[in-house]
């Protein structure tokens, strides 16, 4: 299979809409009533959280800046947004290699497509956005030191969503012992990424946000849960069962605790069972939507 970095964000979107927190979403809707805004969003990816907040009507007029560090990702945004919003029956407009401009009776959105490392854009960036987004990106950095420079890109709001927070699940279950030892690794291997992470994200940023006299508006839980019905997975769901295990097999293929031979076994399986549309997978995590203390 290959493995795309730009499809696998894509076929996460019906994923990630189902997940996320409805009554943070709620909030924010209500706190993002004032328009036009400006909103940053860090590790944005291919947009995909931009075509959400667009077309669940939360944001609709102001400027969206996109900032993700891999070119891939940029390069596809450039072509995919400009492709969802003409079949959305938006008018869209090309300025140079790097901005965009949307609209519609009800919508008017300018768009800056930003290839940046995030600290790198944090120190050039002069004007701070009306609410920061960081979606699913959190659980990649050192907390709180990374969240501290973070919140220099908002004069207050921020919505953190689908931070990690230690718990996998799949099912069904081939060997108590051996998924059990999968799972503990995998999340092991979390916590020693050289950039930093930590698989317990979710429920530590509680702690992380008081120590910077960060108020939580509101949080819940935006539990990923991927399982087929009548045997077919939805939308591009399939995909994206292969792709998370591609992450287990990366992290873990060369783990001097694993036999080799039977944790390509175990690959083997899951990926059989994903094919039978019987592989159910759930991965916990939280959202949290904060306004930041001066």
């Amino acid at each position: 299979m290959d493995y795309s970095f730009p499809h696998y964000l894509l076929s996460k979107q019906t994923v990630d809409d189902r997940a996320l927190n409805k009554d943070v979403l709620n909030a924010l809707r209500v706190n993002l009533l004032q328009q036009p805004v400006t909103l940053i969003e860090v590790g944005a990816g291919i947009g995909t959280m931009l075509k959400r907040l667009i077309q669940w009507d939360i944001f609709c007029t102001g400027n969206y800046i996109l900032v993700d560090a891999m070119p891939a990702n940029i390069a596809y945004a450039r072509e995919w947004i400009p492709q969802w919003a003409t079949e959305a029956g938006l008018s869209v407009e090309s300025f140079g290699s790097d901005q965009l401009h949307i609209c519609d009776p009800t919508r008017d959105i300018h768009i800056h497509l930003e290839c940046a490392d995030i600290f790198d854009f944090i120190r050039k960036n002069e004007i701070p956005a009306d609410l920061l987004i960081a979606h699913a990106f959190l659980d990649l950095l050192p907390l709180p030191g990374s969240l501290e420079k973070l919140f220099l890109l908002t004069k207050g709001l921020a919505w953190l969503t689908l931070n990690f927070d230690g718990v996998t699940t799949l099912q069904p279950v081939i060997d108590d012992s051996f998924d059990e030892t999968v799972e503990r690794l995998y999340h092991k291997s979390m916590d020693g990424r050289p950039s930093g992470g930590d698989s317990r994200t979710g429920r530590k940023l509680f702690d992380h946000l008081r120590s910077l006299n960060a108020g939580v508006i509101a949080a819940g839980a935006s539990d990923w849960v991927v399982h087929s019905a009548n045997g077919a997975y939805l939308a591009d769901e399939k995909y994206f069962l292969h792709f998370i295990l591609s992450f287990f097999e990366n992290s873990l293929k060369t783990h001097a605790e694993l036999e080799p031979a039977s944790f390509n076994s175990w690959l083997a399986e899951r990926r059989a069972q994903i094919e039978r549309g019987e592989l159910v997978y759930i991965a916990h995590q939280m959202d949290f939507l904060i306004r930041k203390r001066s």
